[in-house]
């Protein structure tokens, strides 16, 4: 396998807090943007070695949530770290699976999916005998904590896969992926997990949703199927916990489900959206070839940004390998992301922060 496809695979959990520490590293890092990224400066590492992804700022931008799997660290737990780096540490409960962490906008909780109430252990790879597919663990379900770790809370209690959530900067609703009712679509609820109202309806993966900065609007991605071939596909795959993820494109609604657009039409594998902090841009990761204007190798995904109307694709990164899962600091000053620059050893990747130059 290519070192995304180990990465993509290993998506996405909390507890007691010190349970494991990845190497951190930050006297004198040198600037890691390559020549061609305009839009970034004084790009550093966070992270050195094993695999780390989806690395989300709290509200005062003064420290990172991530996912990590590293030496005793099998399957992804959930961390903490400073913006430098520095003070990382596990607040998961080191069981099952974990993915998509994120804080409260107060600084009061965390909020994750776990796999730990279905089994402590590690749950198994996707049979991969039928291609490139993507695992969507049914013991998935959603929880809030203290930032430590302490004061487990389960949000979420029904069959299948819940995850993928994140919260408005007001700190009131969540947005997360489920499939409770038979198909994986978004949802969202208030923040201590009552008032449950679905939000898409189509055939297909809908996933990955995150809010604009004034709560109005939810970026997500989505693959619809729409010949005999690809819905039966897709149902089979579903039925057995898997989804194909190799075509998904970047669509926006509003809060309350409405006014669904699809902005781009790349035909590739685009995932991880997020707004700008100002909400005028959406920044995305992709696999699309801009030479030859379709989908590019699985082992190769770059930053792009885009208008929420679907113009102005620009793309950010020049690296590689992997470079997505993009978050920008409140202050908009700042951009976080994983990506396989500078990897020392197969299907590594590492957190990296950069300042981001308008």
């Amino acid at each position: 396998m290519t070192r995304i496809l180990a990465l993509f695979l290993a998506t996405a959990a909390i507890g007691t807090s010190g349970l494991s520490t990845v190497s951190a590293q930050t006297s004198n890092p040198p600037d890691m943007a390559t020549a061609q990224e305009k839009h970034l400066r004084n790009v550093h590492q966070l992270t050195f070695g094993g695999q780390n992804a989806e690395a989300y700022f709290s509200a005062d931008g003064k420290k990172l949530i991530f996912q990590s799997s590293h030496g005793e660290v099998k399957c992804d737990q959930i961390f903490e770290m400073n913006i430098d780096g520095s003070d990382q540490h596990m607040v998961s409960t080191g069981e099952g699976r974990t993915t998509c962490s994120f804080f409260y906008p107060d600084g009061k909780k965390i909020l994750y999916a776990s796999t730990h109430l279905a089994s402590p252990e590690c749950p198994p790879r996707p049979d991969f005998s039928k291609g490139y597919v993507w695992a969507v663990y049914s013991g998935y379900d959603i929880f809030t904590a203290n930032p430590d770790g302490s004061n487990l809370k389960q949000l979420t209690n029904t069959p299948g896969y819940d995850a993928e959530a994140t919260i408005s900067l007001d700190g009131k609703k969540i947005v997360f992926t489920s499939m409770r009712n038979g198909d994986l679509d978004i949802y969202s609820m208030d923040a201590d997990g009552t008032h449950v109202k679905q939000l898409t309806h189509e055939l297909g993966y809908d996933g990955g949703p995150t809010f604009s900065p004034d709560r109005k609007s939810i970026v997500f991605r989505a693959y619809h199927p729409k010949t005999e071939k690809e819905i039966s596909d897709y149902k089979e795959l579903l039925a057995q916990n898997l989804i194909r993820p190799t075509s998904l494109e970047i669509w926006t609604m509003k809060a309350d489900g409405s006014d669904k657009k699809q902005i781009t039409n790349l035909g590739a594998a685009s995932f991880g959206p997020a707004y700008t902090a100002d909400g005028r841009r959406i920044i995305f990761s992709s696999n699309y070839d801009p030479e030859t204007h379709a989908i590019g190798g699985m082992g190769n995904f770059e930053l792009w940004l885009i208008n929420p109307d679907g113009t102005g694709l620009e793309r950010v990164t020049y690296s590689d390998g992997f470079d997505g899962f993009p978050m920008f600091s409140p202050d908009g000053k700042k951009l976080v992301w994983a990506s396989n620059r500078n990897a020392k050893a197969p299907h590594e990747t590492n957190i990296f922060v950069g300042d981001w130059v308008p």
